[in-house]
C-alpha cells in the first residue's frame, strides 16, 4: 500500500491553526458574568470578566493578594459549602500563604498564635463587606478552590 501525501491549501492550513489556538486559548481563557452586589463598587451585577483559568496542580504562581478570584463551590462532605447562588463566587484574595492575618481577623486562625496564612490557605473578602458573604463565614479557604484570577473587565 503506497501512503498518500496530505496536502492542505494555505487557507485549510490557516484553518486549523487557528482552530488550535481559539481550542488552546478556551482552556487558558473564559468569561464570568458578575451576580450580586458583593464586589462592589469595582464590579456590579451584569459586569462580564476574563478570567484566567487555574489548573489543578500547575507549577508557577497561582494567586496573589490583591487578585480577583473565581472559586468554586463545593458539595457536602467536599469541605466549606459556600451558601446558595451560582456555581462560582468572585472574591478579593486580601491574605495569600504567608501573608499576615488582617487585624479584625484573628478568629480566623486555625492554630493559637497562628499570626499568618497557612501554606495552600488563602482569605478572600468582598469589597462591599455589608453584602458580602466571604472568609469572614467560611474560614480561610483551600487554594485548589480557586478556579481562575480576573484579569479585566470587559464592559467599561
Amino acid at each position: 500500500m503506497t501512503p498518500v501525501p496530505l496536502v492542505l491549501s494555505a487557507a485549510a492550513f490557516a484553518a486549523v491553526l487557528t482552530a488550535g489556538a481559539v481550542l488552546a486559548l478556551r482552556r487558558t481563557l473564559r468569561v464570568v458574568e458578575v451576580h450580586g452586589e458583593s464586589m462592589r463598587p469595582g464590579l456590579r451585577p451584569g459586569d462580564r470578566v476574563l478570567v484566567r483559568n487555574l489548573r489543578p496542580g500547575r507549577a508557577g504562581p497561582r494567586v496573589r493578594r490583591g487578585d480577583v478570584v473565581v472559586i468554586a463551590r463545593v458539595g457536602p462532605g467536599k469541605g466549606v459549602t459556600l451558601d446558595g447562588g451560582t456555581n462560582s463566587v468572585i472574591k478579593r484574595a486580601a491574605a495569600v500563604a504567608g501573608d499576615p492575618i488582617p487585624p479584625g481577623l484573628e478568629a480566623l486562625r486555625e492554630t493559637p498564635g497562628e499570626a499568618c496564612v497557612p501554606p495552600g490557605r488563602l482569605l478572600v473578602l468582598g469589597d462591599n463587606p455589608a453584602r458580602s458573604t466571604d472568609s469572614r463565614q467560611w474560614g480561610l479557604l483551600p487554594e485548589s478552590r480557586i478556579t481562575g484570577v480576573v484579569l479585566r473587565r470587559l464592559n467599561a
